[in-house]
């Protein structure tokens, strides 16, 4: 766990590396910062973007150092510019922008409190409902209760603070892994679907939207900024075919690469099955300086094709990997193979927390142990905070919170373990509470620089966008402080049972789902279903739900004969594209476009097996007046219990029905 931080400047922090990685900090010829420590703090709230790794450092340090008073600014910068929003005129603000009057009159919200006024803003209302500026396009975020996706507002301004954030990078990393100015960085970047709201505005993903700005796409060249991927493969609307012309120029630099990734372990794991179901034609392509007829994606073809034209033919890269390639496949095994493939590569950047810890030991064996680097901490409705020590053990990852992105505030969540599982005890839903009880929850409310290291907080936040104390349901941990800035842990999501890759399924939903499931197709069967679990099966690539189902068998209307193996086979298959269909539309848009979820699995396991597991979870502590099934399980030991018992195994036959959806139509 990270410790606090002394007040000194960053590139005087110890790595927590070896210094054969950690090595001296890259150093540019640009001007002195302009930066210092008495720096106003207005300047501080939209402060000009860094012209050197120095001027980001600095920039960094005053903001951390002045961790409360940029908080205070930041709440009273979003008041003002938003004083004559009918959100505030509701709660009477009457212009106040003191701490006294926000806490007193604004109470914490979930989405589903503000999602009449968004449906307004959606539907072509644009006076100042929610934010003083214009809302330019939602954010879509994953699920809704009614499993559709949450469109969060944004306005212009955000792009400003997001680059500020952004501007830290490569200064942080360059204090411990020099000479990135040497290469390439290979990063799989993908776009995702959007869609007009009924009022004109863009829906979409928060990175989608960056990917297509022209921040992106007309930014400045920059030497520790390279990728190998053109624009356009980025842009290609069609994952296979941005997959493999980003996968193509990866391996055309690969001699160049010196740092690789993903936005999430799960993606990144993605482009290496690729490899290893596609090598064979992309060595051919490389061999010939031909582009495939696969890709007929017209912008990708012309840059791809000019970079085959002026690297290839190549025959003796075509062969070098294809040697690599053939051998892993011959023996089965792909361990290491981008250190064989891309050999100067120091570090891969991806996240690995929350839910993508999972996926950590296949990172490793596929890359030999290099490096899991996770940079920042962001969602859709608010970019949070860096990593400080890029290069610390995943399970030591913590992000220090950039105090002038938004006003944070932070909810004490308790949290307790029983047979072997961590539940946390979290508040009701708004319209669950009475009015006194949703006020003594906003008193407890804690203020960024006010908690307490080794406690757990759900964060909320308000932003200029129009966000106000908006529970986010992240569960955080305070792990130090860097300054006065504190530095959290990411613990989990709230209520998610599974998660693969942006998809987050909670207990409700797969109920919903499975009962749905049970009703449709094992009525008049003779089956009914006695008990279940769920886990996610990182055993494939992509990796799939998998529901563990215990059976019980009428025999008196059958003669004593149980259903038939093809009977079942079909039933059973069509309970798993049920569950399925009835998954939100994050988990339906992973199986059908973003190809990111393989299909569900139901496993069928023998009699008894769930009080086999009761009396598991009993012998590691659980109490057994108060044991119910756990609706997903994660402990190796308890999935290995389960799977022991399994008698027969079923995928789902199709892809569920998907399609982007025009949201708030009505």
């Amino acid at each position: 766990m990270a410790q606090k931080s002394e007040t000194m400047p960053l590139t005087q922090t110890i790595p927590h590396e070896p210094p054969s990685v950690a090595s001296t900090p890259a150093t540019h010829d640009h001007p002195e910062p302009k930066f210092s420590p008495s720096l106003d703090i207005l300047e501080l709230m939209k402060p000009p973007m860094p012209r050197s790794d120095r001027e980001a450092l600095a920039l960094l340090e005053n903001l951390t150092q002045n961790a409360d008073l940029v908080q205070t600014e930041t709440l009273s910068a979003i008041l003002r510019q938003n004083a004559h929003t009918e959100y505030l005129a509701r709660y009477g603000l009457q212009g106040r922008t003191d701490l006294q009057s926000f806490k007193s009159l604004l109470p914490m919200i979930t989405y589903e409190d503000l999602q009449p006024y968004i449906q307004r803003i959606a539907n072509g209302d644009s006076s100042p409902i929610l934010s003083g500026c214009p809302i330019s396009e939602f954010h879509t975020s994953s699920g809704t209760s009614a499993g559709e996706r949450k469109l969060i507002p944004t306005i212009h301004d955000e792009y400003e603070r997001k680059s500020i954030l952004f501007s830290f990078f490569m200064p942080i990393m360059n204090q411990y892994v020099p000479d990135l100015d040497k290469g390439k960085g290979m990063f799989f970047y993908f776009i995702k679907s959007e869609v007009k709201t009924p009022g004109g505005l863009l829906a979409r993903p928060v990175l989608t939207s960056y990917y297509k700005s022209q921040l992106f796409t007309e930014r400045p060249y920059d030497p520790y900024n390279v990728y190998t991927s053109p624009n356009e493969t980025i842009l290609c609307p069609d994952s296979f075919q941005s997959m493999y012309c980003q996968m193509l120029c990866g391996l055309l630099h690969r001699t160049d690469v010196l740092r690789m990734g993903a936005i999430f372990a799960s993606g990144f794991l993605r482009a290496i099955r690729f490899l290893q179901e596609n090598w064979q034609q992309l060595c051919a392509d490389i061999r010939t300086g031909k582009l495939s007829d696969i890709i007929t994606h017209e912008p990708s073809r012309r840059a791809v094709g000019n970079l085959l034209t002026s690297m290839c033919p190549n025959g003796e890269n075509a062969d070098e990997i294809a040697r690599i390639c053939s051998k892993c496949q011959e023996s089965s095994s792909w361990k290491g193979i981008i250190s064989l493939i891309w050999p100067r590569t120091k570090y891969i950047d991806v996240i690995v927390t929350g839910a993508m810890v999972q996926y950590i030991p296949t990172l490793n064996m596929y890359s030999g142990g290099l490096p899991l680097v996770c940079t920042v901490y962001a969602s859709s409705e608010c970019y949070f905070g860096v990593n400080l020590h890029p290069l610390c053990k995943p399970t030591d990852v913590s992000y220090t919170i950039v105090p002038n992105m938004a006003y944070f505030e932070f909810l004490p969540v308790h949290s307790s373990r029983e047979g072997g599982n961590k539940f946390h005890q979290y508040s009701t839903t708004t319209k669950e509470k009475s009015s006194s009880e949703m006020l003594d929850e906003d008193k407890q409310l804690v203020e960024l620089v006010d908690v307490q290291v080794g406690c757990e907080y759900e964060i909320v936040v308000t932003t200029y966008a129009g966000l106000y104390r908006y529970r986010v349901g992240d569960i955080l941990r305070v792990t130090g402080f860097h300054n006065k800035a504190p530095q959290f842990e990411f613990v989990c999501r709230k209520n998610v049972a599974l998660s693969i890759d942006v998809d987050k399924t909670d207990e409700h939903t797969l109920h919903r789902a499975v009962e749905a499931a049970t009703t449709a197709h094992l009525i008049g069967t003779h089956m009914k279903l006695v008990e279940y679990t769920s886990y996610v099966d990182l055993g494939t690539i992509p990796a799939h739900y998998v529901l563990f189902w215990e059976l019980e068998y009428n025999n008196t209307t059958t003669g004593g004969d149980r259903v038939n193996g093809d009977e079942m086979k079909a039933v059973l298959e069509e309970c798993c594209w049920s569950v399925e269909e009835k998954l939100d539309s994050v988990y339906r848009q992973g199986r059908v476009s973003d190809r990111s979820i393989g299909p569900l699995e139901i496993r069928v396991v023998k009699t008894g097996s769930f009080e086999l597991l009761m009396d598991h979870c009993v012998s590691c502590g659980a109490s057994i007046n108060q044991y119910k099934t756990p609706r997903c399980v994660k402990a190796a030991p308890i999935i290995e219990l389960m799977n022991c018992r399994v008698i027969s195994a079923y995928l789902s036959p199709r892809c569920p029905t998907w399609r982007p959806a025009v949201p708030l139509a009505s």
